[in-house]
């Protein structure tokens, strides 16, 4: 599984990034929005710490305007990939995006299987399940990434699927039972992933032991 971090907070990208296991970056207007920056600025940042993935929403009312804010937007960085919206007009800029252009299309605000699949259809690179949203609303999202996988694997689709803003080391696990393809996640997240309690204890274990050999020598 990769591992996206989902913000667009340039210190917190730099710590992730210097661990060596960060494989790319989701942002959204909302997070770019909380850095007070001029946006340009924000993802050209990102994109000099980010070789392969930063992934950035194009914002328009119609596929004209989403082919013409992605076609700017990849402009930025050869990093971008183009969040495009979950509706009709958004998944018509797909395979325009896709074919014509060569741009990396990621369909976002994924909520069912039967959404995932027209995603799928379209030929976008990147599909984004947003997980967080339905658990904030008390629906379970185990059946959805089993369905949304179940789906990719019937039909041969080569679309990564991406688990969209985890929360928990819990759910983050369920998508890698599932094979699911990408998770993204807060920088919170990603620092539990390398704590344990009794990785703790041993480590301790070893130091105390070590401390006591060396006063032997």
């Amino acid at each position: 599984m990769k591992l996206f971090l989902d913000t667009a907070d340039i210190d917190s990208i730099r710590r992730a990034g210097a661990t060596g296991l960060l494989d790319g970056v989701t942002t959204n207007p909302s997070h770019v929005a909380k850095a007070g920056r001029v946006f340009e600025e924000v993802i050209e940042e990102i994109c000099s710490l980010v070789p392969d993935h930063v992934s950035v929403e194009a914002v328009a009312d119609s596929t004209e305007g989403l082919v013409t804010e992605a076609r700017r937007l990849v402009s930025i960085g050869r990093q971008v990939v183009i969040k495009i919206p979950m509706s009709r007009d958004g998944l018509r800029a797909v395979p325009i995006l896709e074919r014509e252009h060569r741009i990396r299309t990621n369909v976002t605000m994924v909520f069912s299987p039967t959404q995932a699949l027209l995603a799928m259809k379209a030929g976008a690179s990147f599909v984004s399940i947003v997980l967080s949203r339905l658990e904030n609303v008390a629906i379970e999202s185990d059946r959805l990434i089993d369905d949304t996988m179940t789906i990719k694997r019937q039909y041969g689709f080569a679309s990564e699927i991406i688990a969209g803003s985890l929360k928990t080391q819990p759910t983050l696990l369920y998508c890698l039972r599932a094979g699911v393809d990408i998770a993204t996640i807060p920088e919170d997240l990603f620092n539990l992933l390398f704590q344990h309690p009794l990785t703790e204890m041993g480590l301790a274990q070893f130091a105390r032991d070590w401390a006591q050999v060396r006063k032997r020598q």
